[in-house]
């Protein structure tokens, strides 16, 4: 243990000496605690880990580190004070795994809408280079040819884990890795000790204000990333050190103020070192043409949506200017990715109008899907969405007045209530999308139950409209009180489909709210 603290900046507050305990692993949670691991207690939102050390100790943990101070109380095992503990779990983690993030070149993606897209392009770009690359997103981690689903309401998954996956990249020979930076990511020190070379931005709008408690606290935890490029150690292969900023952004000039080392800028004016020009869109994707530095050269992505061109343009910096990758690699492997999962995702059983899932969870990320499939019809758009209980509750009248403007209707249903009352949120959301022009039982409905709301959207579909059901995209689960329900957009979409067109073999998931057993 001494030997792991040694390699680390953590501070501990303990006026014992360090115990030397030899230490298999770490863990959080006192339920996965095994023989000779460290327990992690962290201070949570709604449970503090400190309550659970005596079965982490029963469970097998060796060594216990945590913030409060237990100077009458004796423990078995020895305990450790210190002044954070995620930090302290994050470099420990790190170091308990032989920092593997100093052997590779790691790119962080940040930002509230496009990180997953933007940290799939740049993965696609270095593979398209002929670089042996990793990718850990919030849906998956990518390491060779495994692919690691990272569970179910996703965020940036745990220090130790993020540190397990990056060992795991080191020991199957690569030498680059994108991973996607969550604000609570940051905020939670979860990718702290990554030792990041390049550090990119899509955009930062308005998210997760419930946990942050302001737009500024919400900005400075996504400044982290940048901020973490002033602590990575030289590396033996180089490392730039490079902040990618979208000028475009309302963020810019606040982190072009906060970044001291080399920066570049992307947008679609010539004044940023990467923009776009001739920005055309039809139903097989976006082509525009890109102004790198000195270079100039043609992109063609199936993709579509606008703001995908923002994406590109990040992956562009990161990889042409910031790792040097050649313009035809760029090109080859913007073009490789074909979409991302849940993410305008196009659900076709050969029905005559357009079906799609995506997961945009926050104003700007519903307008943006919504002016998008504006594009793609000239019939109506159809929108069915929710809003989540205990989080952000100011998005649920921005998002719902929004789809009034936007969508020709509007279907407003349950997404993740969790332990609210589903029906206050839908009353919020009705009054707000009422109050921007809609008229409730024409324009716009409440439908509690998801599935129902996605069927009904189905049914009133014409030929040549768009029906689209925001919010979950590629999520598994969804959760009523304290219970996680299976649930996949996706799986109702066809389901809704397939009763339309009479086909069998699709079943609509089950949510409490089909029997009413939640309100």
């Amino acid at each position: 243990m001494g030997d792991l603290l040694a390699q680390t900046p953590v501070e501990v507050l303990t006026p014992e000496p360090i115990p030397q305990v030899w230490i298999r692993g770490i863990c959080m949670d006192s339920r996965d605690a095994f023989p000779g691991c460290l327990f992690v207690a962290l201070p949570g939102i709604t449970t503090d880990g400190h309550r659970f050390i005596p079965q982490a100790i029963q469970n097998g943990a060796v060594v216990v580190l945590g913030t409060q101070s237990y100077a009458t109380q004796s423990w078995p095992v020895p305990y450790l004070q210190v002044r954070d503990a995620r930090f302290a779990l994050a470099y420990l983690a790190a170091a308990l795994y032989g920092f593997p993030a100093r052997a590779m070149t790691i790119i962080g993606v940040t930002g509230t809408d496009g990180k997953t897209t933007t940290t799939n392009l740049i993965y696609q770009i270095l593979l398209a280079a002929g670089l042996k690359a990793g990718m850990i997103s919030t849906v998956n981690a990518v390491i060779g040819d495994q692919v690691l689903d990272t569970g179910f309401h996703v965020t940036t998954p745990e220090a130790p884990d993020v540190q397990r996956y990056l060992a795991q990249m080191r020991e199957a020979g690569l030498t680059h890795a994108v991973l996607e930076a969550t604000s609570h990511g940051l905020a939670q020190d979860r990718v702290t000790a990554c030792e990041f070379d390049i550090a990119v931005v899509t955009n930062i709008t308005h998210e997760h204000l419930d946990y942050h408690g302001s737009y500024e606290a919400y900005r400075a935890a996504k400044a982290r990333l940048f901020q973490f490029l002033e602590t990575t150690l030289p590396k033996a292969q180089g490392n730039p050190r490079l902040a990618v900023l979208n000028r475009e952004d309302v963020s810019y000039t606040f982190l072009n103020d906060l970044v001291k080392g080399p920066k570049v800028t992307y947008g679609l004016q010539p004044d940023n070192n990467v923009w776009a020009e001739a920005i055309r869109q039809d139903a097989e994707g976006l082509t525009f043409v890109v102004h790198a530095g000195e270079q100039t050269f043609p992109i063609h992505s199936p993709l579509v949506g606008d703001y995908n061109v923002y994406n590109i343009l990040a992956a562009v910096s990161a990889t042409l200017l910031g790792l040097g990758v050649d313009s035809e690699a760029v090109r080859a492997g913007v073009a490789a990715l074909k979409g991302i999962p849940g993410r305008m995702e196009r659900i076709d059983l050969g029905q005559d109008f357009l079906a799609i899932v995506d997961f945009a969870h926050t104003p700007n990320a519903l307008k943006r899907a919504l002016q998008t499939v504006r594009q793609l019809t000239r019939g109506r758009i159809i929108a069915i969405f929710g809003s989540a209980g205990l989080r952000d509750r100011e998005k649920r009248r921005l998002m719902a007045a929004e789809s009034a403007r936007l969508a020709d209707i509007t279907i407003l249903t349950a997404e993740d209530p969790r332990t609210e009352s589903l029906e206050e949120i839908l009353n919020v959301m009705v009054r707000a999308a009422v109050q921007a022009g809609a008229v409730e039982g024409k324009t716009v409905f409440r439908v509690p139950d998801r599935g129902e709301a996605i069927r009904l959207g189905v049914q009133m579909a014409r030929p040549g409209d768009v029906v689209i059901a925001l919010g979950k995209g590629h999520e598994q689960s969804m959760c009523f009180g304290t219970v996680e329900y299976p649930w996949d957009d996706r799986l109702a979409m066809r389901a809704a489909l397939a009763e339309r067109l009479g086909l069998t073999g699709y079943t609509m998931p089950y949510l409490p709210t089909q029997d009413g057993s939640f309100s």
